[in-house]
């Protein structure tokens, strides 16, 4: 694992030890970036269920303002810190060991609005996805946010989560990426 593009260009990621996270693909991961940027001109990425943050990390490297890290476990936190410091991008990220529900209640609290947001929980945890719903139901959403849910094949997400439409479906092995935005049309303030 590595850092696709950006500033971080070629960085390698260390990913989680044992088989209780699923780490992006490199190939899955410049695909993803091709298709929602390919760079950033600043903005708040929530990485939930982060994982080794490698998703996260990758929307730094190309522009993102600012990045929350939302992981429970803590050997994926240690990770997510020291992959944070080998690429010189602590200052820019916040990391949390949360439940991604007591999370999305803390970003309410603090009035955030994101504009990327990554889902991937663990496979076999389909209910996650439903969180979706929270972010754009508290307002936490900006009108040109990106929700990008990673999920496995056999698992049929919704065609729209409130206003945000299924706008591309992409499959890579047993792996599907699905990106969430509103159209121009469905804007409000």
């Amino acid at each position: 694992m590595r850092v696709i593009s950006g500033a971080q260009k070629g960085l390698p990621l260390k990913a989680v030890p044992g088989a209780g996270t699923r780490p992006t693909t490199d190939k899955v991961k410049e695909s993803i970036f091709n298709m929602i940027g390919p760079y950033f001109d600043g903005g708040l990425a929530v990485d939930l269920f982060a994982g080794s943050g490698g998703l996260g990390i990758e929307s730094l490297s190309r522009g993102i303002e600012t990045c929350i890290f939302i992981e429970k476990d803590p050997r994926a936190i240690q990770i997510i810190h020291e992959n944070l410091e080998k690429c010189k991008l602590k200052e820019k990220a916040e990391v949390y060991k949360a439940d991604a529900t007591r999370a999305i209640k803390a970003l309410e609290k603090r009035q955030a609005r994101v504009d990327l947001l990554f889902v991937d929980p663990p496979y076999q945890k389909v209910g996650y996805y439903e969180l979706i719903e929270h972010f754009f139901q508290k307002n936490l959403l900006t009108d040109n946010a990106i929700i990008l849910c990673e999920h496995e094949k056999g698992v049929d997400l919704p065609s729209n989560y409130g206003p945000f439409r299924l706008t591309r479906k992409e499959i890579y092995g047993s792996t599907i990426i699905s990106i969430y935005q509103q159209e121009e049309g469905e804007l409000h303030d």
